[in-house]
């Protein structure tokens, strides 16, 4: 072999596969090396899960037609097979497709003139949400957050096709994360036999199974990670309100609601939980505190300590002023905790279901109030009272550089010589 082919470790794009392309001399071309070590390269990246193997090739057969025509020529006549290379073609045969021309690539390089191709093999079998992606850290976090309008329906099938439109597109604009509003699926119970709100409440319970079956296969199908707004279950003859992750691995995250509202207590009989979790995603981690847990500066903070990057705040307001209460204070945990905080409520109306009749949202996603960040915190927010979707990356590096930097740093300033935070986790006393 003229050259020795390598694959460089300097690999700045985590799903990619880097290398500079060899020319195979005739005798080994009767052996298929220059296949097989294009096979082994494909293997390595299978095997790796990486989206591509990109490569800077040489076109050595370019200096016999120099003085004739321009690389570009001669690459397009070795394209349609006019003209063969010793490494275009072998490339091209090999499933390679030519992305462009690099000029002065390797000067030294007298039969290319200096030439590269740049060329790539995709990776068909690439699984974007099997590899930990937060440990590339400059690699934003894609999030759709729904604000679902709610309507009366015939039946879960009708439910389950409103919840896939958005997912599917959520996944068409390639999104990490699906946020659904808290207790959407009351709108079950507009097609349901009318009971009191208490009954009701439990009545939805049973259809918890297709919930959990439909949001667990859409998140798989449809390669995203999905909180699954809100949903009423009942456990041991007691009614909680739970928010479900559901990870595109298949697998499941599953946070209580904590604070219950005085209408929560009052209509439906609901029970708080009692632990704040966190969930370990391929996008890093991400705490879920459900409507009015986000008013409670404590929570984010436990979820903060605990490592929690982005907050969900699936919720379910009737007023503007209730909504406002879920902003405002939604607003202020980003500055508190210096993190992310995305909310995603419902709008429209349901009659005569009690106690989820009417609704008000503008669901948003909001950021620490700092120069790195939008002039008014508010990364991206819907149109107040439509239902609608919104798409925003946030970059969980520059929250880090943030709290490292920024004009403030009320994360590492807090007092705690004058004030901690005492929790209990089962028989466990913790402080921050």
């Amino acid at each position: 072999m003229s050259d020795k082919g390598f694959i460089r470790n300097h690999n700045p794009r985590g799903d990619t596969l880097y290398g500079i392309e060899m020319m195979v001399d005739p005798e080994f071309r009767g052996m298929k090396l220059s296949r097989r070590l294009y096979d082994a390269r494909k293997e390595l990246c299978r095997d790796r899960n990486l989206a591509r193997v990109i490569i800077g090739g040489r076109i050595p057969g370019y200096r016999k037609y120099a003085e004739e025509m321009s690389a570009r020529e001669y690459v397009e006549r070795v394209i349609d097979k006019t003209f063969v290379d010793p490494v275009l073609t072998a490339q091209l045969a090999n499933g390679f497709v030519l992305q462009g021309l690099i000029p002065d690539y390797m000067p030294s390089d007298a039969d290319s003139r200096g030439y590269a191709t740049y060329c790539e093999w995709l990776n068909y079998d690439y699984k974007r949400g099997a590899k930990r992606r937060y440990h590339h850290t400059v690699e934003p976090i894609r999030l759709a957050i729904v604000q679902y309008q709610m309507r009366t329906i015939s039946g879960f099938d009708e439910f389950a096709k409103q919840c896939e439109f958005f997912i599917d597109t959520a996944s068409d604009y390639k999104s990490d994360f699906v946020l659904f509003p808290e207790l959407f699926t009351t709108q079950l119970l507009s097609f349901a036999t009318k009971s009191r709100p208490g009954e009701a409440a439990r009545q939805l319970h049973e259809y918890t199974p297709q919930y959990l079956d439909l949001f667990t296969e859409l998140a798989v199908k449809y390669n995203v990670n999905i909180v699954g707004g809100s949903h009423f279950v009942v456990e041991e003859n007691v009614l909680y309100n739970v928010s479900y992750l559901f990870r595109r691995d298949g697998t499941l995250g599953k946070q209580y609601k904590l604070h219950v509202t005085p209408s929560e207590r009052k209509w439906w009989g609901v029970t708080p939980g009692s632990r704040v979790e966190v969930f370990e995603t391929d996008c890093g981690v991400v705490a879920i505190l459900i409507c009015y847990d986000i008013e409670f500066p404590e929570l984010v903070r436990i979820a903060a300590s605990k490592g929690a990057q982005i907050i969900f705040v699936p919720f379910n307001t009737d007023t503007r002023h209730g909504y406002l209460r879920v902003r405002n204070c939604a607003m202020a945990r980003c500055v508190e905790n210096q993190l992310y905080v995305a909310v995603a409520g419902c709008t429209g109306n349901l009659p005569f279901v009690e106690n989820s009749d009417i609704h008000y949202a503008q669901s948003a996603i909001f950021t620490p109030a700092d120069a790195e960040f939008a002039r008014d915190a508010v990364a991206a927010e819907c149109n107040a009272n439509i239902e609608t979707m919104i798409i925003h990356d946030v970059d969980l590096e520059l929250l880090r550089r943030h709290r490292e930097g920024g004009s403030v740093q009320n994360w590492n300033d807090r007092r705690r010589d004058l004030y901690k935070i005492t929790y209990t986790e089962g028989e466990t006393s913790h402080e921050i």
